[in-house]
């Protein structure tokens, strides 16, 4: 023990701890006189320094031994200057944490364990402990200082809190964890907001430990840490430690990293590092050097709003931070503006200018706005950018965003001035008028802006400047009011501005009206009354205040009225609901007598004069009764104003603005205006004007559904939703039954009119809704027969494609419907009797042929009589269709047309060839040789006789495609007629026996090309067929003849060993790799004798597939073994080993078991289709009956077969599928 002061040597201790072990920590606590030590046997002694007569002398007691598991860590708790009167000042409190656990415990006044908790970890990592004084922050208004404990180990830091209560009771509170993503090698607090850690990389790591955000990192690899390995392993003293301290150990540096009073030091093999943290303005002043402005700014504003972390320096309440920050920050700004303008792109293009200074001058507006310092953003930091046009321009634009946002509201009148002037230049005056209407009046040019304003329409601004400005909220409105009542008197199309004039005089009619400011915000309260009379007085003005001879009565009314009725009385509907308007005083902008005014203006204006159209009438007329249902005691107006809008609406006479006129007195119904009118006088009226809407609503009333489908036939307009409402009449439960009945005849005595419409829908009324006789409807449409195929034309399409809301017929209409249908469809829709017939059934043949004989539908006749089985019938008929198209060719050759004509038939003429041709490949599979021959050969004959005798009068180009359709036909029969045939037939033609090679060369290469593509195909396809059959059984033989390997060393049953078996036994070893004892597999009842051969079962796969309770034992084939009645030889053996059969065993006839018809089953599922041995002979056959390879694959070959199928390699079967197979069948 050493005075540090003067260098002496005070006191020797050489019995503080036991000898054989290595002193780990040494610490004093806050009292001079106890200090402790823990050493490499993981025990804990605290030492009590006295001094007796002179002598120093030193007492060692023993808190912890380390037989209870080693103490790796110690930590006193010591209490500063700061915290020297905390209540724990009597206690001394010290942290132990041992591999497994952390524990608190007090020395004084009395030895107490205060606190435990388990601690986990890597066991290559040790605890971790350290204390520091942290103000906590209890309420919003109460704080309180206490220890607070960060231990861990690994990558988890636990905090803990001490506290101390009355009566002397100390309590530890768990505060919060946190988990890091690396190792901890050390933990330490810098101070009371932020720790370092240093992890197994030896990376440092500064952390603001309420955020547990990481602030920076430093890498210490270069230092060389001092790791104290050798003490935590007691090398000195013979390595007397646990093997568990001994691999903690490795990385410790408890004593190689430290902190005190804001400093870090690192203990190196070669130096000893200080570190410190950097105060506020030095890490400013750092980014400032390296011109990271923006970063250093960003900076600054964390400390100057208090959220910056680990913060040093920076003294004083909150407003005393602020002000020494603010004038860093200004300072920087300033220094920022300078290096932008001086060091901003010289050359290249504006954009570049503009780009640069769009990145500099939002970072001023923010934190001259933060700081509350605007004086300097339009005082210095402007002038600077006005020095330079294009930053001033970008200066100016980039104050819009924040005007907008409401985070700017006042500019100097300079700045102001500039700005309208730059937005002017740049045709931007509408940007201006949002930024105006969110700005101080007081900041603005009035003159400079009014004037803009007037001259570009900026109609939000005039209206603020006025009313802010001026509480001035009639002069707007009465200037405003000119300008529409030219535009509109003008009689012409109204622009776009002038519409948007419009709307902005109704919303700011009504904002006024209802107490808001337009267009944001709200009239001051001491104002309201007077705007609200100023503004009706203004509205309602028998004139202006300098008006023209010529002008007329309440010209801002009549102007609003003319612009846009409707929304201007929604306008008044409105304001009619404030309490202003329900009060008895006769005052402007409120009362009763008011609204009553206003009404009977309303009147005066658009009944007693000219100029409205019906429907601005008729919105009056729907306002007024919505109004005098609302204050039925405070509106007066004449009934017989009501009726004369009635008959001015409802004339028959007038056919102009028939839907307007309707729509009007459709809303006057509604709201209730026409309650005095007798119902079947308004009905009349309405039916006769044909307003087909308003007689629905007053049948409704009457509840005469009948009525209503009447209107919906009748409307033009709106004939689609009849159904709609039928659907809905007999589906709906609020309807009665003779309500039902009644629209259902309705709606069949209006059938026609239905069938008309949609014969879809009527169909589906008829047969769902109605539930009605088909028959009966058919024979009602009889003398109609159009209107017949129409209605029957939608029973069938309804009948095939069903509908959402019912499922599909399950049986089809009467035959003869369906024939009456088809014999309708000959007659109106011929293009479709054959697409018909091929898509549906239910007809019966023979009736339907007569009817598509009768209408000479040859097409319809040919599928007909195909169906019935008549092929030669059909290909006559099909036959005779073809040589028309071919007479058609002739004749347009023979009339020298050779465009246009000649090419459509042409067309005409391949697509009836290719008819016949699919004719004829259809049904050539169920014909006998000469039944196809007979079918194929007229055809050739047709087209080759024709080629002859047209060939001369045919153009080279069109020749050549006659020719194409007679290869065509040539091709096509090759795969039905055998080529030998097909050249003999050739060959006995006339034209080609007598002529030349040349004339019938094309034809004979075409077949010569066939026949030697079918040659080498079928050729490939038999080198394939013996590849594969080779392969197969060469893979099956090896599967088959490969050894076994048991899964275990013992048997599956008795668990014994292969080698514990008596002399007569033997070991089977299945397919499955299962191995068992003969004898265990006879006990379990798996065996049995089948031609004098023992066979066995595998027990274990037998049980598994017969309990079903896995799905591999379910999908695997029996195993199974056969083993002589002899002795057995050597356990262990293959059961295809084994010893033979008993030659004395009793001869008896036996069957496959299930296990081998399994396997065969599942054999003859792989390999489905013919044999691959079939296969090659059917081939063998062909060629011994054709030596010269010239033969054909006969008719009844199985390679005609619809089912066959040629597999060029055989389906995959794993080894263990192959086994069981080959197992099963081979015994």
């Amino acid at each position: 023990m050493w005075d540090l002061t003067s260098g002496k040597l005070l006191r020797t201790i050489t019995d503080a701890h036991p000898p054989g072990s290595a002193v780990l920590h040494i610490q004093f606590t806050d009292d001079p006189t106890l200090a402790i030590c823990s050493d490499s046997g993981g025990s804990v002694f605290e030492l009590n320094m006295k001094r007796v007569m002179g002598m120093r002398t030193c007492e060692s007691r023993c808190l912890f031994s380390g037989s209870r598991g080693e103490v790796c860590a110690v930590a006193p708790l010591l209490l500063n200057s700061s915290v020297k009167d905390h209540p724990l000042k009597d206690v001394s409190l010290l942290a132990m944490a041992t591999l497994s656990k952390v524990f608190i415990v007090g020395l004084r006044p009395k030895l107490t364990v205060l606190f435990t908790k388990q601690l986990k970890g890597d066991p290559t990592t040790l605890p971790l402990l350290a204390w520091q004084f942290v103000i906590i922050q209890v309420t919003d208004t109460n704080r309180v200082v206490d220890p607070v404990l960060a231990f861990g180990r690994t990558h988890t830091v636990h905090f803990y809190q001490v506290l101390y209560q009355e009566e002397s009771v100390v309590k530890v509170v768990p505060l919060q964890i946190v988990q890091l993503p690396y190792s901890l090698l050390s933990l330490q607090w810098f101070n009371s907001r932020t720790m370092i850690t240093v992890d197994t990389s030896e990376k440092l790591r500064l952390i603001d430990v309420r955020s547990e955000e990481e602030l920076e990192v430093i890498d210490l690899s270069d230092i060389g840490l001092v790791y104290s390995s050798s003490h935590f392993k007691s090398l000195a003293t013979g390595g007397n430690v646990s093997k568990a301290l001994a691999l903690a150990g490795e990385r410790a540096c408890y004593q190689s990293i430290k902190t005190h009073k804001g400093q870090l030091l690192a203990l190196g093999t070669k130096s000893l590092h200080v570190m410190t943290l950097r105060t506020w303005h030095e890490r400013i002043d750092l980014l400032v050097k390296e011109t990271k402005f923006k970063e250093a700014l960003s900076l600054a504003n964390s400390f100057y709003i208090g959220r910056a972390k680990a913060v040093i320096g920076l003294g004083g309440n909150l407003v005393q931070k602020q002000a020494v920050v603010s004038e860093k920050i200004l300072d920087m700004l300033l220094t920022y503006v300078d290096v932008s303008m001086k060091y901003s792109p010289e050359r290249g293009a504006i954009h570049l200018l503009e780009e640069h200074f769009q990145s500099v001058v939002p970072v001023c507006v923010d934190h001259c706005l933060i700081l509350g310092r605007t004086d300097i953003l339009f005082g210095t930091i402007y002038d600077k950018f006005s020095q330079d046009s294009i930053a001033k321009g970008v200066f100016l634009e980039c104050l819009e965003p924040y005007i907008l946002n409401d985070k700017l509201n006042s500019v100097t009148p300079i700045v102001m001035q500039d700005f309208v002037e730059h937005y002017k230049n740049r045709e931007m005056v509408e940007n201006v008028e949002g930024c105006i209407v969110h700005m101080d009046i007081a900041s603005l040019d009035i003159h400079q802006v009014v004037s803009l304003c007037w001259a570009h329409g900026l109609y939000d601004a005039i209206i603020y400047i006025h009313t802010k400005g001026m509480n001035d909220y009639v002069t707007p409105l009465e200037e405003l009011f000119s300008l529409l009542s030219a535009a509109v008197m003008s009689g012409k199309q109204l622009t776009d501005q002038q519409i948007k004039l419009g709307n902005k005089i109704l919303v700011y009619i009504s904002c006024c009206l209802a107490g808001r400011a337009y267009p944001l915000g709200d009239i001051p309260p001491h104002l309201v009354k007077g705007v609200k009379e100023g503004v009706w007085q203004c509205l309602t003005a028998l004139h202006t205040k300098k008006p023209p001879e010529e002008e007329e009565v309440f010209p801002h009314l009549k102007a609003l009225l003319h612009y846009d009725t409707r929304e201007f009385l929604n306008v008044l509907s409105l304001a009619f609901e404030e309490e202003d308007f329900d009060v008895d005083e006769n005052t402007y902008g409120g009362g009763v007598q008011s609204r009553q005014r206003m009404v009977d203006i309303l009147l005066q204006i658009m009944v007693e004069s000219v100029g409205f159209s019906p429907a601005e009438i008729g919105c009056l007329f729907t306002f007024l009764a919505r109004q005098m249902a609302k204050h039925e005691s405070s509106i007066l107006v004449n009934r017989l104003l009501f009726e004369q809008v009635l008959e001015f609406l409802a004339d028959p006479s007038n056919e102009t603005r028939h839907s307007e006129r309707e729509q009007a007195l459709l809303e006057l119904l509604n709201a209730g205006g026409l309650q005095q009118v007798d119902n079947e006088k308004l009905l009349r009226l309405a039916e006769d004007a044909k307003f087909y809407r308003v007689c629905e609503v007053l049948y409704e009333r009457q509840r005469k559904f009948d009525k209503i489908l009447q209107c919906y036939l009748r409307d033009p307009a709106r004939k689609q939703s009849s159904f709609a409402y039928i659907h809905t009449v007999m589906l709906e439960s609020c309807y009665t039954d003779m309500e039902k009945e009644a629209v259902q005849k309705e709606a069949l005595d209006h059938l026609q009119d239905l069938v008309s419409i949609d014969s879809r829908e009527t169909a589906q009324l008829v047969l769902k809704v109605f539930a009605h006789s088909l028959a009966e409807i058919v024979h009602k449409l009889e003398g109609q027969p159009r209107l017949q195929f129409e209605f029957l034309q939608g029973v069938f399409d309804y009948t095939d494609s069903g509908s959402a809301l019912y499922p599909k017929e399950q049986t089809q209409p009467d035959p003869v419907i369906h024939e009456k249908y088809i014999d309708l469809m000959c007659r109106y829709s011929e293009d479709t009797v054959l697409r018909y017939l091929m898509n549906v059934d239910g007809y019966r043949l023979e009736e339907t042929l007569q009817i598509v004989r009768r209408h000479n539908l040859s097409d319809a006749v040919a599928y007909l009589l195909e169906k019935a089985g008549d092929i030669q019938g059909a290909f006559g008929i099909m036959r005779e269709s073809l040589q028309a198209k071919i007479k058609a060719i002739e004749e347009t050759a023979k009339n020298q047309q050779e465009g246009e004509e000649m090419s459509i038939a042409l067309a005409r003429t391949q697509a009836k060839l290719m008819v016949i041709i699919q004719l004829c490949q259809r049904n050539s599979n169920r014909l006998e040789e000469s039944g196809r021959e007979a079918l194929w050969f007229p055809l050739l004959d047709l087209m080759m006789a024709t080629q002859r005798r047209i060939s001369n009068s045919l153009s080279e180009k069109t020749a050549a495609a006659f020719k194409d359709l007679t290869r065509h036909v040539l091709n096509s029969m090759m795969g039905h007629i055998a080529l030998p045939a097909i050249l003999q037939k050739i060959m006995q033609d006339p034209a080609y026996s007598s002529g030349k090679f040349g004339e019938f060369r094309e034809l004979l290469l075409g077949m010569l090309d066939t026949y030697n593509y079918e040659k080498t195909l079928l050729k490939t396809t038999n080198n394939l067929l013996h590849q594969d059959l080779y392969t197969s059984l060469k893979n099956l033989t090896l599967a088959a003849n490969s050894g076994l390997v048991p899964r275990q060393e013992c048997c599956f049953l008795c668990g014994c060993s292969y080698e514990q078996i008596a002399e007569h036994e033997s070991t089977i070893v299945f397919s499955c790799t299962h191995t068992f004892h003969t004898s265990c597999l006879h006990a379990a009842g798996c065996s049995s004798m089948i031609d004098g051969k023992q066979h066995w079962t595998c027990f274990q796969c037998f049980n598994t597939r017969r309990g079903g309770t896995s799905k591999r034992g379910r999908n695997r084939s029996g195993r199974f073994s056969f083993l002589g009645a002899t002795q057995g030889a050597v356990g262990g053996a293959s059961a295809s080993q084994a010893a033979g059969g008993d030659s004395g065993a009793a001869k008896k006839v036996v069957h496959l078991d299930p296990e081998q018809e399994s396997s065969l089953e599942m054999l003859r599922k792989r390999t489905d289709g013919p044999s691959r041995f079939a296969i090659l002979c059917e081939l063998s056959r062909t060629e011994r009956g054709h030596p010269s390879g010239q033969g054909t694959v006969r008719s009844d070959s199985i390679l005609h077969q619809e089912g066959f199928k040629l597999r060029l390699a055989p389906e995959h079967l794993d080894e263990e599928h192959q086994l069981d197979i080959l197992t099963s069948l081979f015994q």
